[in-house]
């Protein structure tokens, strides 16, 4: 007999959260009967300036088989919450859970670029990915470079080795989900190779929080300047050189503000 769902929860926070706050949002999006084109990253879109994207098509599932299977895969690949004397852990995967989610969406961006500008195939200037998926295909990888005797446990029957389950997965969802995107979990793919074999290493406490807060800030500035939302708060002013914007957080009650002048590239509170 397995152990009790609480205890499960208990061992895996970070997964458990994550599973929740996708399953939350997929809730939300059926409710409001929001589409991929609202939520999704797209090529046009980001060279619009909607970089907001790359999160909300990372936590975004329109279609619930979608959601099912990355989540069955997630809960799967917790077991790295687990794995704190491997060089794993809860707080290994907080941090490189949000670097697989940003630079595998930049990744597929760049993918697009080369194959819409390089290869003149403008057929992926109209694909929107949206879903977990790179980042659920990026851990895979990770255990399966970490701890290859592993096995990826998909919808409580279907047992896969951990060592082949990225590709395996890869030529599995193209079958079962003809709409998922290849290049999408290729970019997680290759980007868990890159963490897993030390191309990229050294995250901390302190270079989470930085690259964090950055995140808020680009999401924010984002949202705003694409006109998707109105941030009171917040102004956007253009200067002579209409490519480097000035930046204001403006406050009515105590007069503070916070400014970026794009002339001296300085970042002054005052």
């Amino acid at each position: 007999m397995g152990k009790p769902l609480i205890y499960e929860i208990w061992e895996k926070p970070a997964t458990s959260c994550v599973i929740a706050i996708c399953s939350l949002i997929w809730f939300y999006i059926q409710k409001k009967g929001i589409g991929y084109s609202h939520v999704g990253l797209n090529y046009d879109t980001a060279l619009e300036g909607h970089h907001w994207r790359i999160i909300t098509s990372a936590f975004s599932h329109i279609s619930i088989l979608h959601l099912v299977f990355n989540m069955s895969a997630l809960w799967s690949l917790g077991i790295i919450e687990q794995l704190g004397n491997l060089g794993l852990g809860v707080e290994y995967y907080l941090h490189y859970t949000m670097l697989l989610v940003v630079l595998s969406g930049l990744l597929v961006l760049g993918m697009y670029h080369i194959l819409i500008n390089k290869f003149r195939i403008d057929y992926f200037r109209r694909v929107t990915a949206v879903g977990y998926s790179c980042v659920v295909f990026g851990w895979m990888t990770i255990l399966s470079t970490k701890q290859p005797s592993s096995k990826l446990e998909l919808f409580g029957f279907l047992s896969l080795p951990i060592s082949f389950a990225p590709f395996e997965s890869l030529v599995f969802t193209s079958i079962i989900v003809p709409q998922a995107s290849f290049i999408g979990h290729l970019s997680g793919i290759i980007v868990g190779y890159a963490i897993a074999w030390g191309v990229i290493h050294g995250m901390t406490n302190y270079w989470a929080v930085s690259m964090l807060g950055w995140i808020v800030l680009v999401f924010i500035f984002s949202l705003k300047k694409s006109g998707k939302y109105n941030f009171s708060f917040l102004k956007i002013e253009s200067v002579e050189d209409s490519s480097l914007p000035s930046v204001r957080f403006l406050s009515s009650g105590n007069g503070r503000t916070l400014r970026m002048s794009a002339s001296d590239g300085v970042l002054n509170l005052v």
